[in-house]
């Protein structure tokens, strides 16, 4: 099967770039702090859905434009619809948004979220669904579904936003609907860095374009067995990481690992 270029990637939904192995998805509708359609829901699905064949790109960083990540749902574009549709056709609606992170989740590619301002409902869910979150100190993140009369479980929430700041904190976040602070944010380790405000960008990028130039066939299974063990016992999972560590000890960059080792060099890795 021949695999998909990263440039084709391209949509009309939001702004996707390539810097070497890095590809970046900005959601461009500063406007309105960069809310989501149908059809960037749909848009995102299917790209994180096509990263599976894409061998150029080795991490993915997704931000917004204009100072904010991204607002949620649109309120116009898709909120209002909702009210009108039949019951097949809104969970049509919640199974595609729930689509996207399972997308995100099973892409090979480590995802890096670049959060400044605004980072609300389904918003704070692409954060989420990230692997990785930069964020400031001044970043509000909400996961607001309850303020508008919805539950808090939506596209995951209640299964993964315990596993990242544990449950206690997901339980109030998510009955509130109230913002979590940047400090609060990092203090409970939902971002991983608090920078700078405007720098996001460059230091998710940073780390993207380490973690590119890593052994990212090791760093496609370190993503499945995180992801995949959620639901093994301590026993299952030894088993299974002994299988994918024998599978990585196969590679070519295990091998060059060793030979820049015993050369006392810098090992490059080539992804294979």
């Amino acid at each position: 099967m021949d695999l998909i270029k990263g440039a084709e990637l391209a949509n009309e939904h939001f702004d996707w770039s390539i810097d070497g192995k890095v590809g970046t998805i900005t959601i461009n509708r500063p406007d309105r702090k960069n809310p989501l359609t149908f059809g960037s829901y749909a848009a995102l699905r299917d790209t994180f859905r096509a990263l599976q064949h894409v061998d150029d790109v080795k991490t993915i960083v997704i931000t917004g434009a204009g100072g904010n990540f991204c607002s949620g749902g649109d309120v116009h574009d898709i909120i209002a619809p909702l009210l009108d549709m039949d019951m097949k056709e809104l969970l049509r609606f919640t199974e595609m948004t729930g689509d996207v992170v399972k997308a995100m989740r099973t892409c090979p590619q480590p995802i890096i979220a670049a959060v400044e301002g605004v980072c609300a409902g389904a918003g704070a869910i692409l954060a989420m669904g990230a692997d990785m979150r930069y964020g400031t100190a001044d970043t509000k993140t909400a996961f607001l579904f309850t303020r508008v009369g919805l539950a808090g479980c939506d596209m995951g929430a209640c299964a993964i936003l315990p596993r990242i700041i544990g449950q206690g904190r997901a339980s109030e976040l998510l009955y509130t609907g109230r913002s979590m602070s940047g400090q609060e944010a990092y203090d409970w380790g939902f971002f991983n860095v608090l920078c700078e405000p405007g720098n996001t960008l460059v230091e998710a990028h940073k780390q993207a374009a380490r973690l590119a130039d890593g052994p990212t066939f090791a760093h496609g299974i370190t993503k499945r067995q995180l992801h995949m063990e959620w639901d093994m016992s301590i026993e299952e999972a030894i088993t299974v990481e002994a299988e994918a560590q024998a599978i990585c000890m196969q590679t070519q960059d295990f091998r060059r690992a060793y030979n820049a080792f015993v050369a006392k060099q810098r090992p490059v890795f080539e992804g294979n």
